[in-house]
């Protein structure tokens, strides 16, 4: 990372967001040793949950061992497989067996979803979140993700279609929050 970079959006960000949460960034990697190996029993069972570490300064590394969600497995890209039973997960459950996320109407719905959902394959073998002004020269984010509340939020938008004329150019697609911030934004980064 080029601290240059790195140091002038810190300023810039101050400057024009105040007191807004700093991004978080990712990347994948082969190499060990650039932030906290998660384990498995130590966060909860949805990546989400554990990335308010990192937004609190604490920098993870996550493996396909330490995440215990199958689709946090998918939508981070070290497994291509779904739970059985998906359909039923993000819509109504099955009563008694399953409790639905309720997330879409049916599980017709959700199949058909899946049927134009992106796949990908983790580039590495470990994912690793820092937040921004945790970063070192040694890593090489690829995505930023921005919590924001909706004044900045809306300034993020404007900014990002600042120079665009399509009225497309800021995306949000649906998806579970893992695939929010790192599956689509992972795959849009080269767009």
């Amino acid at each position: 990372m080029d601290l240059r970079i790195k140091d002038k959006f810190y300023t810039l960000w101050r400057k024009y967001f105040n007191n807004a949460a700093l991004p978080i960034t990712f990347y994948y990697t082969n190499e060990e040793g650039h932030a906290k190996m998660v384990d498995s029993e130590s966060v909860p069972r949805c990546v989400i949950g554990a990335l308010a570490n990192v937004r609190n300064g604490s920098s993870l590394c996550f493996d396909v061992d330490s995440i215990g969600c199958p689709g946090g497995k998918r939508y981070l890209g070290f497994t291509e497989g779904i739970m059985p039973g998906f359909e039923y997960f993000l819509s109504y459950g099955i009563p008694g067996r399953l409790r639905g996320e309720r997330y879409c109407k049916s599980p017709e719905l959700v199949k058909e979803i899946m049927k134009q959902a992106p796949a990908f394959k983790a580039p590495g073998r470990f994912i690793v979140f820092k937040r921004w002004d945790k970063l070192e020269k040694s890593d090489d984010p690829e995505v930023a993700i921005f919590f924001a509340k909706p004044d900045v939020l809306s300034g993020l938008f404007t900014l990002a279609r600042f120079d665009e004329v399509d009225r497309n150019a800021i995306l949000a697609p649906f998806g579970p929050g893992c695939s929010t911030i790192v599956q689509y934004p992972y795959l849009e980064r080269d767009s």
